[in-house]
């Protein structure tokens, strides 16, 4: 359970100290008034990771050099601090981390639902594989170690494939790199999905109140073994100036009655899939882990229906922490709000 959030120099905080509800939170406010900053900066406290960002620096304060989040919780206190030019600085109840694994180890699962996940039925393939990253890294430590192997590995061959003085025996050292982790993520993400499966399907018919099927199909981004394509490809990589084939590439196919969700679903149907995927998350980490997860749900209240916004709001696990950012209140009708409500105005929170 979160209790205690401290921010400096974050987004539109210059400071601000939070005592959290032990259920959760409505954060109810107009828009840019620092709702989603505040969710970002737990999750970003939880998972390193953004859902907004991939860059450090576009989390500071605007002129500012460098952050800090201070998250307190029943079981420890979590420092995420970065300057710039550094790397991050981690801690755990006054310990350094010597790596991300330390930090996360014991960290308690996170499931993020947003406005814009609509883009994971909609989108490009680079939506599905951010999607699977952010759940794999929670679910399996192996996913985590080797996604930041290959992607050190890709990022270094990709300079050398730009290098006109790059060898043969470079790339090939860099293929083998990229092979070994490539296929540990390939193979995770593939029982990843068939898990996942499941849960998506039972959201899905919690939350649309009907019986058509769902279908997941992993797409990898080449087949037969990685190390053999990947070396076939290095004429065409040279050309290109970059790695065309590899889990990089990989995506996965989304289905409802099986059609294609996303060529022939309607929008309000793409839009419940997605609401799905996300809140499989949560089911799918509680029974991997053992842990309640954390639910951020970003302002989406709004766009689903009566009787979906219903339905997602008797899914919510009642053994989780749950925030929930909006504009207005206006989707709850006459009935009470779901958790205690804190206002959110230019960087400050206050219970109302």
């Amino acid at each position: 359970m979160l209790t205690h959030l401290r921010l400096s120099r974050f987004r539109c905080y210059p400071a601000l100290d939070w005592e959290i509800p032990a259920e959760g939170a409505v954060l109810v406010g107009d828009n840019a008034q620092g709702k989603t900053s505040l969710m970002e900066a737990l999750c970003l406290a939880l998972t390193l990771h953004s859902p907004r960002a991939t860059r450090l620096d576009k989390m500071a304060q605007h002129g500012s050099d460098g952050f800090g989040i201070s998250l307190e919780t029943a079981e420890s206190t979590r420092r995420v601090v970065w300057q710039r030019g550094q790397r991050l600085s981690l801690r755990v109840s006054g310990a350094d981390c010597a790596d991300y694994s330390d930090f996360l180890t014991d960290s308690p699962p996170v499931t993020w639902l947003g406005n814009s996940d609509i883009a994971l039925v909609q989108g490009a393939a680079e939506e599905r594989r951010r999607y699977l990253d952010f759940l794999g890294c929670q679910w399996h430590p192996g996913y985590r170690r080797a996604l930041q192997a290959y992607r050190k590995a890709l990022k270094s061959r990709n300079a050398l494939l730009r290098n006109p003085r790059r060898s043969a025996a470079a790339l090939h050292s860099y293929a083998e790199v990229l092979a070994q982790h490539g296929t540990v993520i390939m193979q995770l993400r593939e029982r990843l999905l068939r898990l996942l499966t499941p849960h998506v399907s039972h959201n899905h018919r919690g939350i649309s109140g009907g019986a058509e099927p769902v279908g997941m199909a992993y797409r990898p981004g080449t087949t037969g073994p990685l190390l053999e394509a990947i070396c076939a490809a290095t004429a065409a990589d040279e050309r290109a100036g970059f790695t065309t084939v590899g889990p990089h590439r990989d995506d996965f196919l989304l289905e409802i009655d099986g059609a294609s969700a996303a060529e022939y679903a309607s929008e309000g149907q793409q839009r419940t899939l997605a609401t799905a995927l996300q809140m499989a998350q949560s089911d799918l980490l509680q029974a991997e882990t053992g842990l309640s997860p954390i639910l951020l749900i970003d302002d989406i209240f709004g766009e689903l229906d009566t009787a979906r916004r219903r339905a997602l709001l008797s899914l919510l696990p009642e053994d989780s922490q749950v925030f929930i950012t909006t504009t207005t209140l206006h989707w709850l009708g006459d009935c009470p709000a779901p958790l205690p409500l804190h206002r959110v105005t230019k960087g400050s929170v206050c219970a109302q």
